[in-house]
């Protein structure tokens, strides 16, 4: 299963979530909070905490991958993992 936590209206999220789509692949959303460097305001405290105790950083977009159990932070080196993994 895929897991993107992400923010609406975060261009970097959007990258990510376009190349999800035109994969057809299916994932689920997490929205920990607010777009913008580290400090956006927190929308999901739980979601935050969970992304940073799997990534170990308070940055979006973050993907995890459980079925291949990766987790990946920048949305270029998250787009080139969609691809040769899903394409």
């Amino acid at each position: 299963m895929l897991e993107l936590y992400q923010a609406e209206g975060c261009p970097h999220s959007a990258d990510v979530r376009e190349k999800l789509t035109d994969l057809g692949v299916s994932y689920v959303i997490h929205n920990p909070r607010r777009p913008g460097s580290e400090g956006g305001d927190v929308l999901n405290d739980q979601a935050r905490r969970v992304m940073t105790e799997l990534g170990g950083e308070d940055s979006i977009p973050f993907l995890v991958d459980t079925d291949r159990e990766e987790a990946l932070y920048e949305s270029e080196e998250i787009v080139d993992y969609l691809e040769d993994h899903y394409a």
